[in-house]
């Protein structure tokens, strides 16, 4: 006769898978939520002067109010000349100095365009072309609050050498309500802070020499890297 020893003995593998199972999915939760918090307070509620003057400016295309912050940094002196990184290839200058009126003398004289890159690691590569053809050693880098930690993540992957100094624009919505009370903010920020961690998760690996995803030129087949043209008003 079986004794109920011996019933309960093959169901003991299984209790304790279950219960691995569930201390990893609760121990991964709590890492992604410490990551998460983590995350969050890289970012600025405010948007704060540079602490130092740099060589140069680069602002990422993609958020409101990047690029007239960084024609403001421009015309105060911050930087010696500015690159708009990821101009779309059908925007002309006419359409950008629309936007700008105030800036028409910095825009033919001191604005470079940069219409390759379609990614934040396309920005840097972008970027790190233009200093390095510039002779540039520091950078101020304008870019959204929530896109900062990423751009800094591939920023100093691409450009180890060169002082970056961060200019976190603050948009409108995220002045006028807490993040936690939009669920667009909170989605924003949760897919955010994901390409975050994959960025991190790359750029940790490709320096112990493993390279999961090659960076490959963004510009169209058959095309030979080029320089940022510089802006010239019609």
């Amino acid at each position: 006769m079986t004794s109920p020893t011996d019933d309960r003995s093959p169901k003991l593998p299984h209790g304790w898978l279950r219960a691995a199972v569930v201390s990893t999915l609760a121990f991964v939760f709590v890492g992604a939520a410490a990551g998460f918090v983590a995350f969050l307070s890289q970012m600025r509620g405010a948007e704060l002067a540079p602490d130092h003057k740099a060589d140069g400016i680069v602002v990422l295309t993609g958020g409101s109010s990047r690029v007239s912050d960084a024609m403001e940094l421009l015309a105060a002196g911050y930087g010696r000349r500015l690159l708009i990184s990821g101009v779309h290839p059908t925007s002309t200058v006419s359409d950008i100095s629309r936007t700008l009126p105030e800036n028409q003398s910095y825009m033919r004289c001191c604005v470079d365009l940069g219409r390759y890159a379609v990614s934040t690691r396309g920005n840097a590569a972008e970027t790190r072309r233009w200093a390095h053809e510039r002779g540039f050693k520091s950078l101020i880098v304008v870019t959204s609050n929530y896109h900062m930690p990423r751009a800094l993540v591939e920023f100093s992957h691409a450009m180890p050498e060169i002082t970056l100094i961060p200019f976190a624009v603050v948009g409108d919505k995220w002045r006028e309500e807490p993040w936690w009370t939009s669920s667009s903010t909170l989605r924003l920020l949760l897919s955010e802070y994901v390409k975050y961690v994959a960025a991190e998760l790359r750029v940790r690996l490709e320096d112990f020499g493993i390279d999961l995803s090659p960076e490959v030129s963004e510009q169209p087949s058959g095309v030979q890297p080029k320089r940022p043209t510089t802006a010239q008003a019609n």
